[in-house]
């Protein structure tokens, strides 16, 4: 049996700092930041991440900050959508990334801003068990539908697109464990997510998590503004997820945000991450 921690971790795509901040004597450039969540990931330390937001600047300045660390993390690049992985513990198999379509038929919309809604996907076999598992990471499309029509068949399509690409590694691999993490912007009640629990049958962690589940949404205000402070509202309320598909049953045990005061200086999405037994 092998242990694995599976995060996804939404960044903020901010390089430089912004006045308001500046007044307060504060700083939110990424120079700053970057070491900051850095911390956070070596506290959480998992298996892999997934990031979303995660700008070519900022996978630069991540690698340096786990390097300084000591950090045995390995990148696949992404745009805006890097995974890290341990590569002490894990072989990598099998990469991908998929940048999402920017047109929808019917739609006049440009469903793929700076062509950043895209996937980053990767099969690995953990070293000492031998035992295989896929995961991907997203950001689909954001904008809600009542303001750009449209956008809840785009983060359908999208999703599905992910999950065609993780489906497959997990066929080549036998039929092994897939995740897929990332930053949805959709709640549980979305299409995109009923499409993916429904019709695909893929499971949210938070549902057959064994041991613990966090019950918050797990957002914060942090933004051009200032920091912010967590919002109220339930996990069914979250943007921020993680699937699983062919994961035995009682092997999830935790599915859990990082939500702490001090990290509401660093981004507006908590880190999550689930505990799984392969």
């Amino acid at each position: 049996m092998a242990k694995i921690r599976i995060a996804s971790m939404n960044v903020w795509n901010c390089l430089g700092n912004f006045p308001e901040w500046e007044e307060r004597g504060l700083d939110c450039s990424a120079a700053v930041r970057v070491p900051g969540l850095a911390r956070v990931v070596e506290e959480i330390l998992p298996d892999v991440l997934g990031g979303q937001e995660v700008n070519r600047d900022m996978q630069t300045q991540f690698g340096y900050a786990f390097h300084d660390a000591g950090l045995p993390y390995t990148m696949i690049w992404g745009n805006f959508t890097p995974i890290f992985y341990r590569s002490d513990r894990l072989e990598l198999i099998d990469a991908s990334f998929t940048c999402y379509p920017e047109h929808i038929d019917g739609y006049e919309a440009n469903f793929n801003d700076w062509r950043s809604r895209t996937c980053t996907a990767a099969a690995f076999r953990e070293k000492e068990s031998g035992k295989c598992f896929a995961v991907g990471t997203t950001h689909l499309w954001y904008r809600r539908e009542i303001i750009v029509p449209g956008s809840d068949e785009a983060r359908r399509r999208q999703i599905g697109i992910a999950m065609d690409r993780l489906e497959a590694f997990s066929a080549a691999c036998g039929g092994c464990p897939a995740f897929l993490v990332g930053d949805m912007n959709a709640r549980r009640d979305a299409p995109a997510m009923r499409y993916a629990t429904e019709e695909r049958a893929w499971q949210h962690a938070y549902d057959i998590a064994a041991e613990y589940r966090c019950e918050n949404m797990g957002y914060n205000g942090c933004g051009p503004k200032g920091p912010g402070t967590w919002a109220e509202g339930g996990a069914e309320t979250a943007i921020d997820h993680i699937l699983t598909k062919n994961l035995p049953c009682g092997a999830l045990r935790r599915f859990d945000r990082y939500m702490t005061e001090e990290y509401c200086m660093l981004s507006d999405h908590a880190p999550v991450w689930a505990d799984a037994e392969l």
